[in-house]
């Protein structure tokens, strides 16, 4: 099936290439208050085709045939207004309830990694990971839902000048300790503890030089370094997962690629950047200086690779993460799902990577790297959303705040339901509050935390919209009907029916749309408005007190329809739609 936009975009395409013998040409699809779907394209065109717009318009109008799908008309300065008809909104309605895929496409399947979520070995997860994790997730699921590979990746921070000072403080407090079990319970609490023994010059920095050399016994795979490591690693995974399972995003530990695993390739990329020419030694440092990026003096900036005491940094794992990714993993497209203020050095990155051929494939084809820039949390004062004390504020904590909150709503107003039940209707609405706050702004945007207004079951919230489909669940098990087995004609009677009907047809558009433009947001928003306009439709027309069987039939097709849209479009973004609220 499809929507309207999309039979209207495809046929003026077709119309303007027959009317004017131009391919290509955008139809430039908009709103219309005064019909379904309004096409523009006459107004860019006219200059071009030598007519006024409404000759233009008319002429395009005279080669195109939409009398299958309703009626079309010149109007105003050379607009196409198209009204489609009941009919032809029925039949797709069929076709959607027919589909398991609710109309979202299956698209030429391509190869996409995606580096998202990220945390530190060692260091408990903060607000900061809470919009690469589930932006990256929703984008995950969302391009597997259109037939793409997914390869995730969490770029886990697994390696380095930290695990020297962090390996001493174990071996010092012993593996069997309390401190030690602060590993899997507190990990901050682990690596204050270290880092205060670092920073300590008491000793006169003999802790520290230890630590220092525990890097280098490390990094030359001393075997007692490496198991403890590896402990380390395990550890910090545990907890990883249990955040994880609390935000219910599908990360595993298949899909752990820190920079332990580039380690070994580092060397390779800086030979090879020397080999190319690429790599120049400056001030000591091997630097790779990437065309058109300069500094406020106008100098150009350095991309370092190996720093002057002949260690590697960031820049580094990225260059041998970017060339494994597209040489081993024929990657189609690359998304990074990073914060905002690292685009200067992902655009070196990619730029470095380009100059080195790297993005092109063995096949021949090219990877498209991709950042998908994640603005920050912020808190009522508009500042980077911190604890009272000004300590980044530990996810776990906030995630267990929304549960708590929407748990004190659910235990006032259901009274009626087991202890467990309401327990899990807490999980699930604190969780997807906080989440789809999140996802429902622009991924590069910043946004101020609100619990109250996240929570609220009014409003564009994930509450609303989580109410919205137990709202439906509970019709049919007042009906007694399973919403599964609704499949009836759909008859368009009252303008409310049409208009969801014909929300619920843009569905796998705005999915494709989501996909294409790394956008979870406008998901979001789209479920937002069906979800609107499923409340319209129920309040003008009566469903299980329709007037006839026919009616009611119709209205609960549409119904059932709507309930599926509004769960899959919510598991697209990780958000649970609990059977009852």
């Amino acid at each position: 099936m499809l929507d309207a936009a999309s039979v209207l975009g495809d046929r003026v395409s077709a119309a303007i290439e027959a009317a004017f013998g131009l391919t290509d040409v955008d139809p430039v699809l908009r709103p219309s208050q005064f019909a379904d779907t309004q096409a523009n394209a006459a107004l860019a065109l006219a200059k071009k085709v030598g007519r006024n717009p409404r000759e233009t318009a008319a002429a395009i109008l005279a080669e195109l045939d939409l009398s299958d799908v309703g009626t079309v008309e010149v109007s105003g300065p050379g607009f196409l207004n198209v009204t489609v008809s009941e009919d032809w909104i029925a039949r797709q309605i069929a076709a959607l309830v027919a589909d398991p895929r609710l109309g979202v496409p299956v698209q030429p399947a391509r190869v996409i990694p995606i580096d998202y979520s990220a945390p530190n070995v060692a260091k408990e997860m903060h607000v900061g990971h809470l919009r690469t994790t589930i932006v990256g997730d929703a984008l995950a699921r969302t391009l597997e839902a259109l037939g793409h590979r997914v390869i995730r990746q969490n770029h886990i921070g697994d390696w380095g000048t930290p695990f020297g000072m962090l390996i001493e403080h174990y071996l010092e407090v012993g593996g069997e300790s309390v401190e030690a079990d602060l590993l899997r319970t507190d990990p901050n609490a682990f690596y204050q503890a270290a880092r205060a023994k670092f920073d300590d010059d008491s000793d006169g920095g003999a802790w520290a030089t230890r630590a220092r050399e525990r890097v280098v016994l490390l990094q030359a795979k001393d075997p007692q370094s490496i198991e403890i490591w590896r402990g380390m690693i395990g550890h910090s995974t545990e907890y990883f997962h249990a955040i994880y399972d609390a935000l219910a995003v599908t990360l595993t530990d298949d899909d752990l690629a820190g920079e332990s695993f580039y380690d070994p390739m580092l060397q390779d990329v800086c030979d090879e950047l020397e080999r190319l020419g690429l790599a120049v030694e400056s001030d000591g440092a091997l630097c790779v200086f990437p065309e058109g990026f300069t500094g406020r003096d106008e100098k150009p900036l350095p991309l370092i690779i190996r720093k002057s005491d002949g260690g590697f940094g960031y820049a580094t794992t990225d260059l041998a993460a970017i060339r494994y990714r597209a040489q081993q993993l024929h990657a189609d497209q690359i998304l990074y799902v990073v914060g905002a203020s690292q685009a200067l050095h992902f655009r070196m990155v990619f730029a470095a990577a380009e100059k080195a051929g790297w993005l092109t494939r063995p096949d021949g084809e090219r990877t498209v790297p991709v950042h998908v820039q994640i603005g920050s949390v912020l808190g009522e004062d508009g500042k980077i959303l911190r604890t009272r004390s000004g300590a980044p504020l530990r996810l776990a904590a906030l995630l267990q705040e929304g549960v708590d909150r929407a748990s004190a709503v659910v235990e006032e107003s259901r009274e009626d339901l087991t202890p467990a039940e309401r327990a899990d209707i807490a999980r699930q609405v604190g969780v997807g509050a906080v989440k789809y706050a999140d996802l429902s702004v622009a991924h590069d945007t910043d946004y101020i935390f609100d619990f109250d207004r996240m929570l609220a079951l009014t409003g564009n919230t994930g509450p609303y919209l989580q109410y919205a489909a137990a709202r439906i669940r509970s019709i049919f098990r007042k009906a007694e009907l399973d919403p599964a087995t609704q499949s009836a004609p759909v008859v368009l009677g009252e303008p409310t029916e049409r208009a969801l009907a014909l929300a619920l047809l843009g569905y796998g558009a705005v999915v494709a749309d989501v996909g294409d433009q790394q956008a979870p947001h406008r998901l979001a928003g789209y479920l937002f408005e069906l979800a609107q306009a499923f409340t319209s439709f129920y309040d003008a027309c009566p469903v299980l007190t329709a007037d006839d069987e026919a009616t009611r039939s119709s209205r609960l097709t549409l119904t059932a329809a709507t309930l599926r849209v509004l769960v899959h479009g919510l598991d697209l973004l990780g958000i649970a739609s609990p059977e009852r609220m």
